[in-house]
C-alpha cells in the first residue's frame, strides 16, 4: 500500500511554529525529520504511530506528544482522519516577521494592523494575500 503525506496548514506566530497535518488515510506518513528545537506534537484527533530513534509507540486523541531536538522521528496514521499539530520555537534573536495564512485571521479584526508584521504564507503557488481580503476581514 503506497502512503501518501498529509494536508499541511502552517502558521508562525511570535516565535512559535505550529503545523497542521490531517492524515487522511490509514498508513498516510509524516516522513522521517528532525528539528533543532525540542517541541510538542499534539494529537488532536485520531490514532498515530511514532518511529523514533528506531523505536515505535502508538498514541490516541487527545494527547501530548515531547519530540526531543535533534531526534529523527516519523508520524504515520493508525486511523483515518487524524490531526495532528507539531508546536516548536522556530528561532533566537532579533524579530522576524510573523508567518500567517490569511484564513486564519478572523473578521472583524483589524486586517491591516496584522499585516503591518505578518508574512502572509504562500503556498502551492497561491497568491499571498487573496483579493478583497482587506476589505473583507477588516469589516
Amino acid at each position: 500500500m503506497m502512503s501518501n503525506g498529509p494536508k499541511v496548514k502552517l502558521g508562525l506566530v511570535s516565535n512559535v511554529w505550529s503545523k497542521m497535518m490531517t492524515f487522511e488515510n490509514v498508513g498516510d506518513k509524516e516522513h522521517g525529520h528532525s528539528h533543532c528545537f525540542d517541541h510538542m506534537t499534539l494529537l488532536a484527533k485520531g490514532r498515530i504511530s511514532i518511529k523514533a530513534n528506531d523505536k515505535i509507540t502508538e498514541f490516541s486523541a487527545p494527547n501530548m506528544i515531547f519530540i526531543k531536538a535533534g531526534v529523527e522521528h516519523e508520524l504515520t496514521a493508525i486511523e483515518a482522519d487524524t490531526t495532528v499539530f507539531c508546536i516548536h520555537a522556530i528561532r533566537d534573536g532579533d524579530r522576524i516577521e510573523d508567518i500567517v495564512d490569511p484564513d486564519m485571521i478572523p473578521a472583524g479584526t483589524d486586517a491591516m494592523n496584522y499585516l503591518t508584521h505578518f508574512k502572509p504564507l504562500v503556498t502551492d503557488g497561491i497568491h499571498p494575500v487573496p483579493e478583497g481580503f482587506l476589505d473583507a476581514r477588516a469589516a
